[in-house]
């Protein structure tokens, strides 16, 4: 059971691209945590996956018998919860309430939305400093805290990005 989860419910089996569907279903783990309609239960939310990543990733690690094994994919479902975590704070400051899941989805956000997928993607893949360096950090904790940190450099993005937009505005 614990590396059927950690296999992401079996996602990371596929042959091609596992971390990408892996991804996928993050953006469904995303959706759930913005249902609670609040903030701190989305953080609070995606701390508790974080926690259990270390856990089921480093069992599965533990049971197949290699390092970060390809099929290990829930250190990439519950990363993209924090690679969107600065834009779901920028919109509860601004409107003073979490998003709902079809917010990202508007005709005016999928855009956007798309594109923090997709450096979510590339910066796991590119893994710059100290993303790859993380994944030395022993069992679970190598495969969840690359990922992680690669959601940070995607808020950096982000948060550029709405930097950029708030001065071209005015």
């Amino acid at each position: 059971m614990k590396l059927w989860i950690a296999q992401g419910f079996g996602v990371g089996r596929i042959p091609l691209a596992p971390g990408t569907f892996g991804s996928v279903l993050g953006m469904l783990w995303f959706g759930l945590l913005l249902m609670t309609g609040k903030l701190w239960l989305f953080a609070a939310g995606t701390l508790a996956g974080i926690a259990v990543s270390v856990w089921l990733c480093g069992a599965a690690e533990q049971r197949l018998r290699q390092t970060d094994p390809g099929s290990v994919v829930l250190d990439e479902i519950v990363a993209v919860p924090v690679c969107f975590l600065g834009w779901a704070i920028m919109v509860v400051c601004h409107d003073g309430t979490l998003p709902a899941w079809t917010y990202f989805g508007a005709p005016q956000t999928w855009p956007l939305t798309l594109g923090v997928f997709i450096a979510c993607r590339v910066f796991d893949i590119a893994k710059p400093w100290p993303v790859r360096q993380s994944q030395s950090l022993p069992g679970g904790w190598g495969i969840t805290v690359d990922d992680a940190l690669a959601a940070v450099y995607v808020n950096v993005v982000v948060l550029l990005v709405a930097a950029g937009k708030s001065l071209l505005a005015r």
